[in-house]
């Protein structure tokens, strides 16, 4: 069960890094794992002089026996992740666990709720904001790759982008566009600096001032580059999204940190020819395309070929997150 109130990042931080060794009083959670390797797959690289090459992921040669992303289903097991930018260390060296708590950021009418996912040990002080798509920060998918990301040694918020009305599988589809019109854009981008106001604060009470990093998913993704624009460096430093919606090439000409974008070319929300627009305006970004996959397929794979696909975007998005995060002095 989780525990409801404001509680301070600093108590989930080492002994290291802050004055409190407090951790959450609950049991750590077990989390999926993936598979540490170097990747090796064939590419095709599109030269533009106005933006980074465009990666085209094709079939690779990994043969994992357990999919990094199927094994969540074993509950019984104590999962064994790679840190960030594995090298030369022992599969007991990179065990984590992380602790899951529900929180409540702000007050009054200003108040969200929100989910946090914290390594246990080898924390490296650094937040990340994870936006959701449309099913909303408690759904399994989402959180399961919170769980993920925080193993590798970060500090993850979810936030309740929707406000406890997220879209549902259960409801029509003829519904969803009036659903969608209900969702006030200016109230998601308010709600999503005051979740990170609250991580930067928390960060400073400990003694640390690093940049946070965001990554969003679907409608999240869409919402990541609009963050960015309007941040322009002041809070975050770096940015992922996974095949965004909406995304507006306009506001992408206003972002001061890079971006990675994930996608497949068989997506008609999130084209790749319109990313691929929207990448020429951000000086600093880098496109991944994965050959045959179609929306969702990291966060919900359907199969063991995307969920290998899965598995080589996270480690590319790993990387990227310590070359622009982790690494930082």
């Amino acid at each position: 069960m989780g525990w409801s109130g404001s509680i301070p990042l600093s108590w989930a931080l080492p002994t290291t890094l802050c004055s409190s060794s407090f951790l959450f009083k609950q049991s750590c959670l077990p989390v999926p794992a993936f598979a540490s390797h170097e990747l090796h797959f064939p590419i095709n690289e599109e030269a533009n002089s106005d933006y980074e090459v465009s990666v085209i992921v094709q079939r690779s040669s990994i043969n994992c026996s357990r999919p990094f992303w199927l094994s969540r289903t074993n509950k019984n097991s104590r999962i064994c992740a790679s840190q960030v930018k594995v090298e030369d260390i022992t599969e007991d060296e990179t065990c984590e666990l992380v602790n899951g708590v529900e929180l409540s950021i702000g007050e009054g009418d200003d108040a969200i709720n929100a989910y946090l996912c914290t390594a246990v040990k080898n924390n490296n002080g650094t937040g990340i904001l994870l936006l959701s798509d449309v099913f909303g920060f408690e759904d399994s998918a989402t959180r399961d790759f919170a769980y993920l990301v925080a193993c590798n040694g970060y500090n993850v918020l979810v936030p309740d982008l929707f406000r406890g009305d997220p879209w549902t599988k259960e409801r029509p589809k003829d519904l969803f566009e009036e659903w969608r019109a209900r969702q006030n854009p200016e109230h998601i981008a308010k709600d999503i600096f005051i979740s990170a106001d609250w991580m930067v604060n928390e960060f400073v009470a400990a003694g640390i001032t690093k940049k946070l990093g965001i990554i969003g998913f679907c409608f999240g993704g869409g919402q990541v580059i609009d963050i960015l624009a309007h941040d322009q460096g002041g809070c975050f430093g770096v940015g992922v999204s996974f095949y965004g919606t909406g995304i507006s090439a306009s506001a992408a000409a206003n972002i001061r940190v890079p971006v990675l974008f994930i996608a497949g070319d068989n997506d008609p929300l999130c084209p790749v020819n319109n990313l691929k627009d929207i990448g020429k305006e951000i000086e600093h970004q880098k496109m991944v395309v994965f050959q045959g996959r179609g929306h969702g397929f990291v966060h919900r794979p359907e199969s063991p070929e995307e969920d290998e696909d899965a598995e080589e975007a996270f480690v590319i998005m790993r990387n990227w997150l310590h070359d622009g995060l982790a690494i930082e002095t």
